[in-house]
């Protein structure tokens, strides 16, 4: 292979990150190379990111494999034995391209292969300005990394540190080159994004944020989210929500279980009924707005009857989108030292939450089907648009990497399906939100 090509497991925040690696490699000289980002959230995912590693072995037989993100931060030694990676580099160092330049230098046995900092002792987030998001019709902007919160079960705040939140300044001039680049939809994203700011001088809040950014740069048509915690979403954030057409009316919620024992023992900052009245108060702000939620199943100590309070969560809070995790153990975590549950019985709760969250998904899907609406949409390169609260929608001939008008006229097993009408989308998402 020639130049430099970029494997991303994980969330979005990867992605955009993978962007700068990217980037930075380039800059750097680095050719005929493969950049693995990983992802560390579950033991599951470690073991994925070493699987697409001897995969892209075998693909690039005489490639640089180099590997980074969460999992080289957390675990560098288990991928430094591995004879098919090159170096390991750290988080803070993956996009930098100094680092790529000083491959050369990197030696053979397995500590010499490695070059991972302490994560704990970075202090700021450099802005990373990108001009692209590669195959990606919306753009992904981090705005802040790291976290200071150690729910019991996360080894995410090893692999990225404490919070650290980039300048507005910097932000805003990153979203104003990638709309002058052709993005009509940004996404903010960051390890715990609702704790942006508290490390700048004012302190300012996502929510503000957020409105600086629809302030500052007017071309932007949309604006949404990534995963958040609810219980820090401020008032600035609720006004958006109730009364910005841009803002996009979906949130993917970080809840992680149903059950306030569970939640209490997660050392999470919510219980129940923060988030079943968090979305209650949105809806009844923002009618149509749809929620996700990631959901952790057979966490330690959870009972039939704990497991049951997160099955009826998602009808409680009305979510459409579920991300369900089946529990695994993170050496180095409070939870990995609490009485665990059989595998087996894990995989099983697990199963029967996602077929919860597919009965619930399927109810959204019907619902917006009945409706045939009309909503301005962002179509992706595969073909496939998203509505305004993030619902899948495929419509013959709607053109991809723009925005459109679909009407909706029924549905598929996973997605809605429409026609392209005639008008602005931009407008008709103004006039939809006026008239609501």
């Amino acid at each position: 292979m020639s130049g430099v090509r970029v494997l991303t497991l994980g969330c979005r925040l990867n992605t955009y990150e993978s962007e700068t690696m990217r980037k930075a490699a380039e800059a750097a000289g680095l050719n005929n190379a493969v950049l693995v980002n990983t992802c560390a959230v579950t033991a599951d995912a470690v073991r994925q990111a070493r699987q697409t590693i001897r995969r892209a072995r075998r693909d690039n037989p005489h490639a640089r494999i180099v590997v980074s993100g969460c999992a080289a931060q957390t675990e560098p030694e288990t991928f430094a034995a591995m004879d098919e990676v090159d170096a390991v580099i750290g988080n803070e160092a993956k996009g930098q391209a100094a680092t790529y330049r000083k491959l050369p230098d990197f030696g053979v046995s397995e500590s010499e292969k490695i070059r991972v900092n302490d994560i704990m002792s970075v202090s700021e987030t450099a802005p990373q300005m990108i001009e692209a998001v590669e195959s990606h019709a919306r753009a992904f902007v981090q705005v802040q990394n790291g976290c200071d919160h150690r729910c019991t079960f996360c080894i995410i705040p090893y692999g990225r540190g404490n919070s650290r939140s980039v300048p507005m300044g910097a932000v805003v001039s990153q979203i104003e080159k990638l709309v002058d680049n052709g993005y009509q939809e940004a996404v903010i994203t960051g390890v715990d994004a609702t704790s942006y700011g508290a490390d700048l001088p004012g302190a300012p809040t996502l929510g503000t944020l957020a409105a600086t950014i629809l302030k500052q740069v007017p071309d932007l048509k949309r604006l949404r989210l990534s995963s958040i915690d609810s219980i820090e979403v401020d008032d600035t954030l609720m006004d958006l929500i109730a009364h910005e057409p841009r803002f996009m009316p979906h949130l993917h919620l970080s809840l992680q279980h149903g059950d306030d024992m569970i939640l209490k023992r997660m050392k999470r900052r919510h219980g129940r009924d923060d988030a079943i009245n968090f979305c209650r108060t949105v809806r009844d702000l923002r009618p149509g707005f749809a929620f996700g939620a990631d959901l952790i199943a057979g966490f330690p100590t959870e009972t039939e009857e704990m497991f049951a309070r997160s099955l009826d969560i998602v009808d409680e809070c009305g979510l459409a989108f579920l991300h369900v995790f089946p529990y695994s153990p993170r050496d180095g975590t409070p939870a990995a030292r609490m009485p665990q549950l059989d595998r087996g019985l894990i995989k099983q709760r697990a199963a029967r939450l996602r077929q919860r969250g597919e009965q619930a998904y399927d109810a959204h899907l019907a619902t917006m089907a009945l409706a045939g609406d009309t909503h301005s949409v962002l179509v992706e390169f595969s073909g496939t648009a998203r509505t305004e609260n993030f619902t899948p929608v495929v419509a013959p001939g709607a053109p991809r990497g723009q925005m459109a008008l679909v009407r909706v006229n029924g549905r598929n097993a996973d997605h809605l399906t429409g026609d392209v009408v005639a008008g602005s989308a931009d407008q008709m998402q103004t006039a939809d939100f006026a008239a609501d």
